[in-house]
């Protein structure tokens, strides 16, 4: 009878959060409808489905065992992480013990100072394991690589843990990422460089103009073709950067923007939308650069970033905002300026995640998904 009665009410909650996000937002244009599919508890796996499809489980169904599609979603809320799939089903959901690295298909949870690192797929298969490492795992670009312990190396290993190639920095790496084969990495001393599939420098850049050097985020575009960087404190800089010539090292400045007082901190950034957009934080919002036209754009936002879609399809946008430690907002924007959605809701977490057309917002203990749909 109790567990019965656990289960109205998080059936109540759930329906409750589902409601409230829906009655304070503003609609996407009548062309486009964001969807609700399901909300799913992190603290019992129990799962609301909503609109479901003939191959969706029905409302509050049990399904031990299901088969699971190929895509699966990484996600870190609180201290949950784990992988969940376009139902709402979790392929893995952990409470936190220790620090976690995690990527589309792997991840591995580790201490403070690790003597063995065990490596698992996003089905929670063992996929390797480093031992004897001092450093800690990222996995980027389907490749396994360790920072060492004072985030002044960055070593490339393989899945049986040989180590393959080490790279010494003269400063503690403050960004690092990785695409076609190449590694894009930032540091405290402002320099950024670019390292190839063997571990070689292949390019060396110091933007400086600014009264402390430090690079606070760096991103690749798909192809390794072009990257961005957030360069320096007073003044603080958006520049981008693409290859020329046929020299794989060969990059040059195309774009260059001045970020008003700027950050003292990681700062996000990220190519979206098939790679025809850089979009980052900056003081009071968001900036994109269209790397078409090589336009800069400033998206004014009223309160601090604290989640960014990663992806940028279908020419919309999402950005999850925070005033205060409880107060958020999921806000959508249609590419490249025009805010067309905002959807208060309280939780000191969150995660905001994108597959194609699906949404993966999560806070407080749950994760739900919305759909763009074309009406």
């Amino acid at each position: 009878m109790a567990k019965e009665k656990k289960k109205v009410w998080l059936i109540a909650g759930f329906l409750l959060f589902v409601l409230y996000f829906f009655a304070v937002a503003r609609p996407i244009p009548v062309e486009t409808i964001l969807a609700a599919r399901w909300i799913s508890s992190l603290e019992t796996d129990y799962q609301v489905t909503i609109n479901a499809s003939s191959e969706t489980p029905a409302f509050g169904a049990e399904t031990p065992g299901a088969a699971l599609p190929d895509v699966l979603i990484p996600f870190t809320l609180g201290n949950h992480y784990g992988f969940v799939n376009p139902e709402g089903q979790f392929s893995i959901n952990r409470i936190r013990k220790g620090y976690v690295s995690l990527s589309e298909n792997l991840w591995a949870e580790y201490g403070a100072e690790p003597e063995l690192i065990e490596i698992r797929d996003n089905r929670d298969e063992p996929a390797g394991s480093i031992a004897g490492s001092r450093g800690y795992p990222l996995f980027l670009d389907g490749r396994i690589f360790l920072v060492g312990d004072e985030q002044n190396s960055l070593s490339e290993a393989d899945a049986a843990g040989n180590i393959l190639w080490t790279y010494e920095f003269a400063a503690p790496l403050t960004c690092v990422d990785a695409a076609a084969g190449l590694v894009l990495t930032g540091s405290l001393d402002g320099v950024v460089e670019v390292i190839d599939s063997g571990g070689k420098q292949i390019y060396t850049f110091e933007p400086g103009g600014s009264r402390y050097s430090v690079i606070l985020g760096c991103a690749f575009s798909r192809d390794g073709s072009r990257f961005g960087v957030i360069s320096g404190v007073d003044d603080q800089r958006f520049l981008l950067l693409e290859k020329f010539g046929n020299d794989p090292g060969e990059y040059k400045v195309v774009y260059h923007e001045l970020l008003e007082d700027g950050f003292r901190r990681a700062v996000r950034i990220s190519f979206i939308d098939r790679d025809r957009w850089i979009v980052f934080e900056r003081e009071g919002g968001i900036g994109l650069c269209d790397l078409g036209s090589r336009r800069g754009i400033k998206i004014p936002l009223d309160d601090e970033v604290a989640a960014l879609d990663p992806s940028g399809g279908d020419g919309f946008l999402f950005v999850v905002t925070s005033r205060q430690e409880n107060q958020k907002k999921l806000i959508g924007i249609r590419l490249p300026r025009k805010i067309v959605m905002e959807a208060p809701f309280k939780s000191a977490g969150v995660f905001l995640g994108r597959a194609g057309p699906r949404i993966y917002i999560g806070g407080g203990g749950v994760l739900s998904s919305f759909e763009l749909e074309k009406k």
